[in-house]
């Protein structure tokens, strides 16, 4: 069972060492890794995601419950405990909703009623992250980006149940992003988001930060920031409905700035 992964620190892009020598992050964590474009925050989940053993250009190490991981974690894509979901949602099959779940579902667990049980969670959780539910008849391809992410997001929480989930910018998706962290919590299980939204830098319990390639400094969560999180929440909300009446098609006018006083 894993309970710990740690990253021992590699090198800067300029060849220097990393300042933080060792993450260790436990089941129940949520992590953000935060950073300016190109400062390599994409490159640390994919040393993550690839177990790196000083085999990537950053000679970063990553190990689990503080040992090498198993061989089988790298080489049996059954037995790999990591999801990664990226900004791309580029499927390779066309199959509908309900017959994409149902083939994960099956490699999963044999039974049909624990096969019912896990696609009716899936979907559950993912139209809890979308405004526009997923349907189960619709093709992998004709959903949009937000359906498409949240379903990712729900397929690795329940149906592949890994315990280590790594997502790529999700704000960018269009899901809700506080119900998402919300309901990833109440699963034990370590997800790290590369992110530069601050909602949810400020509701991640580390920010880890990037420059360089490397990792600088990593930062707890404290108490001020959980309460400038709340103010924070209301911008996003505020934001969050102007985006929704402008879809709709719907005009916008001052007075809505006046819940900001």
């Amino acid at each position: 069972m894993i309970e710990t992964i740690t990253i021992i620190g590699g090198r800067s892009r300029s060849g220097g060492p990393e300042a933080v020598e060792r993450i260790e992050l436990k089941m129940g964590d949520v992590v953000s890794i935060v950073g300016p474009t190109g400062s390599g925050k994409t490159t640390l989940i994919n040393d993550i995601e690839l177990f790196a053993d000083d085999n990537t250009p950053s000679g970063r190490r990553v190990l689990i419950n503080g040992e090498r991981p198993l061989d089988e974690y790298r080489i049996d894509p059954a037995h790999h405990p990591i999801a990664l979901i990226t900004q791309h949602t580029t499927f390779l099959s066309d199959l509908p909703v309900d017959e994409f779940l149902a083939t994960h579902a099956r490699i999963r667990s044999g039974s049909r009623s624990q096969i019912d049980e896990m696609i009716d969670g899936t979907l559950a959780f993912a139209n809890q992250l979308t405004g526009e539910p997923v349907p189960l008849d619709a093709r992998m391809t004709e959903l949009s980006g937000g359906q498409a992410r949240a379903l990712l997001i729900a397929d690795a929480t329940i149906i592949c149940d890994t315990p280590i989930v790594l997502l790529d910018e999700v704000e960018n998706a269009g899901i809700h992003r506080k119900r998402a962290l919300e309901l990833l919590r109440e699963h034990r299980k370590i997800f790290i988001f590369v992110t530069h939204d601050p909602r949810i830098a400020l509701l991640s319990d580390y920010r880890i930060v990037m420059k360089g390639g490397a990792v600088t400094h990593v930062l707890t969560t404290n108490a001020e920031e959980h309460e400038l999180c709340t103010r924070v929440g209301q911008l996003d909300d505020f934001l969050s409905r102007l985006r929704e009446k402008i879809r709709l098609g719907e005009r916008l006018t001052a007075q809505e700035a006046e819940v900001l006083s």
